[in-house]
């Protein structure tokens, strides 16, 4: 709506960057953080942290506030009487589209955004009521969006009252606190569309710093009133904050915006007011949308690096560094981040070996460059726990596998083939290390006692070395795994401090046995007489080798009654026990094996979602992806055979694509990078066509017949993905 006028709008701004240097002219050397100028590089990172400890990124505890800093109450200003409301509005625009006088809407755009005053006179829901409280921001929500879907459908000169009533509302002298009008004015600004308009960013980008520079206490109020915005909304004022981080960084005409160096604030403020609304999504269950709506891919194309060891090196300084907001860093950029700390690591730790071999005098061997672990096939957890054990100091070298009495040479084929029949043993029931929950499809650790648990350390060590290695692991483990995995997310120097001990939920327990959880949600929501009725105590029973074992909940819990005043209680003790309590030393175990591997303090950035995806790769599948990238061998992709090939695929239900998956690959998921990193080649295989299809997994390979039509095709392809372990059985 504004590029017809973008090129003598304000005639370029120059009469907007006037007004501003006559400002920083009149107020002499103050440099309060909300006046409106163009600071010089000195002060251009003064804006208040909002993400104070990276470790806390996507959940901003806003409300562990101390109540003194929550409301603080400031007299409000009395407010001008305004009075028109949603109808008036509207039949004042359909008038002015019929009639095409628009004078009262033009009127009515340049009084109300003429000022902050004026913008809660016109929006607030009454002007009598303070509107202090966190709950309710008093804003008309529905009047304001009347308001902004009709803007950008005005004339020009509307839409440039608007701006110029903005500019008069920023260019306000400030002292002290804001008022909560103030905030409310903030808030509706902020949905502004004119924003979308890169004509209009010199504005956007002083509202941004003002809010950005905005105590903590209103960072508060503004995050909860942010949740109540509409979730289209919401996804909107998100999409214009990362389009405005993208477009500074790598904008399409670089004249538009005035040089990075005068303006290196502006990425800085519009990161931090994105971390408002990521907190603000944080607050709301389920969140108003995905966390990886946040994520800007521009960044991908930026120096992740630099980015990173700034970060390492000034951590949450002054030196602004997009690793101190990880929400807004794309999974695909964390695993570059991850996997280029750990070629360093690597790197480093083989040079340390080369320096010792060559102080020592003795003839270096590229064998020491890598991990190297032999192991019988006859004995593969045994050897690769020995052997693990014994390499301790190497385990961040690269890894190289060799089956003992086997001639292969390891080109990555060998390391997936360990990884794929050792995890299928060890997460094998009769093994016992762990429970496979059929209703909930996932695997939980066992709870029963052992005098060693080096094991649990090797399969956490097995789920490094695939991060660190870039394997995809067919593992199921619930969400809830990957939070006590990163409880903390570096290991801690006292060894007496516990780990692996997260805050866990019903919800949580719902995810890994689903009918126990239910049978507690049913306690909660009883209405009857919970003491008499369920004649419960805070006590749990365990079967461990076919023995009944009996556990307090709290001390003397086997003593005292649930009853309808303490069953949350109850509840919350008996999920902590599960998830917590009860395999504190098998997760304990394995959260050293992982950290072993992985000690990095890359893992910061994550959520506990993205390490399941950097582990397990992600369940969304995308087969005309797979198609593009898929390499032949014998065959061209324009052979009959091949067309009919993914003719039959594209056709097939999730469940079938997801089996033709696992059969070609030995996972149903697809890596971090997408399809093209599957490598997935499909081979010609010169047998007879009343043969089943052969997958080579270790090396991502289909081997396929040629078969002579589509329906023997889908027949043979279908019974092959559909039989492809035990023979058919269970």
């Amino acid at each position: 709506g504004l590029e017809r006028g973008a090129k003598n709008q304000f005639s370029t701004f120059s009469n907007f960057i006037t007004t501003i240097n006559q400002k920083k002219e009149g107020i002499g050397n103050r440099n309060s953080p909300t006046q409106l100028v163009i600071p010089n590089i000195k002060n251009v990172r003064d804006l208040p942290p909002i993400c104070l400890d990276v470790r806390q990124k996507q959940r901003i505890s806003i409300d562990t506030l101390p109540q003194e800093l929550k409301a603080p109450i400031l007299p409000e200003p009395s407010l001008p009487i305004r009075t028109k409301t949603v109808k008036d509005f509207q039949d004042d625009v359909e008038k002015a589209k019929s009639s095409g006088d628009w004078k009262a809407v033009h009127d009515f755009y340049s009084t109300t955004f003429d000022s902050f005053l004026e913008i809660n006179a016109a929006f607030k829901k009454d002007t009598n009521p303070p509107f202090n409280t966190i709950e309710d921001s008093g804003i008309n929500a529905k009047f304001v969006n009347v308001v902004y879907d009709a803007l950008l459908n005005t004339p020009q000169d509307v839409q440039k009252s608007v701006l110029k009533g903005i500019i008069n509302g920023l260019l306000q002298e400030w002292k002290g606190p804001r008022t909560k009008d103030d905030l409310r004015a903030y808030c509706i600004l902020l949905q502004n569309p004119q924003f979308s308009n890169t004509s209009t960013y010199v504005i956007y980008a002083h509202l941004l710093r003002q809010i950005a520079a905005l105590t903590e206490a209103d960072h508060h109020f503004l995050v909860h009133w942010s949740k109540k915005i509409s979730q289209r909304r919401f996804k909107q004022l998100v999409d214009r904050l990362l389009q405005f981080i993208s477009l500074r960084l790598f904008p399409a005409k670089p004249e538009e915006f005035p040089p990075m160096v005068k303006c290196t604030w502006w990425i800085p403020s519009a990161t931090k007011v994105l971390a408002l609304f990521n907190a603000a999504n944080s607050l709301v269950s389920p969140p108003l949308i995905s966390y990886t709506d946040f994520y800007n891919s521009t960044l991908d194309h930026i120096d992740l690096m630099e980015e990173y060891h700034n970060w390492q090196c000034y951590g949450n300084s002054h030196r602004f560094s997009f690793c101190q907001y990880p929400f807004i860093i794309s999974i695909a950029a964390k695993k570059v981040i991850i996997q280029r700390d750990s070629e360093q690591q690597m790197i480093s730790i083989a040079r340390q070996s080369l320096v010792d071999k060559v102080s020592r005098r003795q003839k270096p061997d590229m064998n020491m460059l890598f991990l190297n672990v032999k192991v019988r096939r006859t004995h593969l957890v045994s050897d690769s726990l020995d052997e693990l054990a014994r390499k301790r100091a190497d385990l961040k070298k690269k890894l190289k596998v060799t089956f003992v009495g086997e001639a292969g040479l390891d080109m990555g084929g060998l390391t997936k083939e360990w990884f794929l029949l050792l995890i299928r043993q060890i997460f094998h029931p009769d093994y016992g290390m762990f429970a496979y929950h059929k209703d909930s499809h996932c695997h939980w650790f066992s709870s029963f006692k052992c005098d060693n648990y080096s094991e649990f350390r090797l399969v956490g060590a097995l789920m490094g070395l695939a991060v660190y290695n870039s394997i995809t692991l067919d593992i199921r483990f619930p969400p809830c795994c990957y939070k006590k995995l990163l409880s903390p997310p570096i290991v801690p120097c006292d060894h007496n401090t516990l780990v692996g001990i997260c805050d866990v939920t019903l919800g949580d327990l719902f995810q890994i046995m689903p009918e126990l959880a239910h049978g507690l949600s049913e306690l909660l929501s009883y209405e009857g007489n919970v003491e008499e009725d369920f004649y419960s105590t805070f006590q749990v029973f365990q079967e461990e080798f076919g023995v009944i074992k009996s556990y307090n909940l709290k001390p003397n819990g086997d003593k005292i009654p649930v009853t309808n005043q303490n069953r949350k209680e109850y509840v919350q003790l008996y999920v902590d026990f599960l998830l917590n309590k009860s395999i504190y030393k098998q997760f304990a175990a394995f959260y050293y094996g992982f950290h072993s591997v992985c000690a990095s303090y890359a893992l910061l950035l994550l959520r506990p979602e993205e390490v399941e995806i950097l582990v397990c790769g992600s369940p969304e599948l995308d087969m005309s992806a797979l198609q593009r990238s898929t390499q032949y061998e014998g065959y061209q992709k324009t052979d009959l055979t091949i067309r009919y090939f993914w003719d039959v695929v594209l056709g097939f239900s999730l469940d079938l694509q997801k089996k033709l998956l696992h059969f070609a690959t030995g996972s149903d998921r697809v890596p971090v990078g997408g399809m093209a990193d599957l490598n997935f080649k499909i081979s010609k295989s010169e047998t007879s066509t009343n043969w089943l299809p052969v997958a080579h997994t270790c090396f991502n390979q289909l081997c396929l017949p040629p078969y002579k039509n589509k329906k023997e095709l889908k027949q043979k392809l279908i019974i092959g993905i559909s039989n492809a372990e035990g023979f058919g059985l269970e």
